[in-house]
């Protein structure tokens, strides 16, 4: 499966806007948005006036970027989402929030998605006692999110368990550091999810 492969921060200077995709790196003076937030390429000062469908795209790739997902996979995403009763662009971010790689990051296992990912595929986490290793996997409330017993020695979980203890844990998931676990507690609300999307210009881009 393709992925991009190539500077990330790339990405944040192309949306103009900070996706924390480096975790605590964009926290620092060593963040490249922070020293340069001009997008990339030779003539990104010569760029003209956004269209009304330029807008929307750009709205749409800065949602599916920040949650690492590939082209058909966000648009089955939202193809799901447009089944629903409820407003169609918060179930997509809620979907793509339930995501089990954004949830182990939610719960401050990782300090980005891109790494959250990476402990998924290696196999480091259990939902409800099953191993689990596929980052798409879609948690329910009431899932327990563990790291194996196997895994809890590594040098890499001694140190997550004091980070966690600083980290930023929204109101949906519970966060214990001490078990190296979590739960979903509930759906994730409009407020508690990203405030900087404009869901709706996703919506209207896939309307169109």
């Amino acid at each position: 499966m393709a992925r991009y492969t190539d500077a990330v921060c790339r990405i944040c200077r192309r949306e103009g806007l900070k996706l924390f995709l480096k975790g605590s790196r964009c926290y620092t003076r060593k963040c490249s948005f922070e020293r340069r937030s001009t997008p990339p390429g030779m003539y990104a000062q010569r760029r003209r006036k956004v269209s009304e469908f330029g807008l929307q795209l750009r709205e749409k790739q800065k949602v599916r970027k920040s949650y690492s997902v590939l082209e058909r996979q966000f648009r089955n995403y939202f193809a799901k989402a447009a089944k629903h009763t409820g407003m169609t662009g918060v179930d997509l971010l809620r979907m793509l929030e339930m995501r089990l790689d954004n949830v182990v990051f939610r719960m401050g296992f990782a300090s980005s998605r891109a790494q959250a990912r990476q402990l998924v595929t290696h196999g480091h986490f259990a939902v409800n006692g099953r191993p689990t290793n596929i980052p798409s996997y879609g948690t329910a409330v009431g899932d327990r999110i563990e790291v194996r017993d196997s895994r809890r020695n590594r040098e890499y979980f001694k140190i997550a368990t004091e980070t966690m203890k600083s980290a930023q844990i929204p109101e949906w998931v519970s966060s214990d550091a001490t078990k190296l676990s979590g739960s979903v507690l509930s759906e994730p609300t409009r407020e508690q999810m990203p405030l900087e999307f404009n869901e709706q210009l996703v919506v209207e881009y896939y309307s169109r």
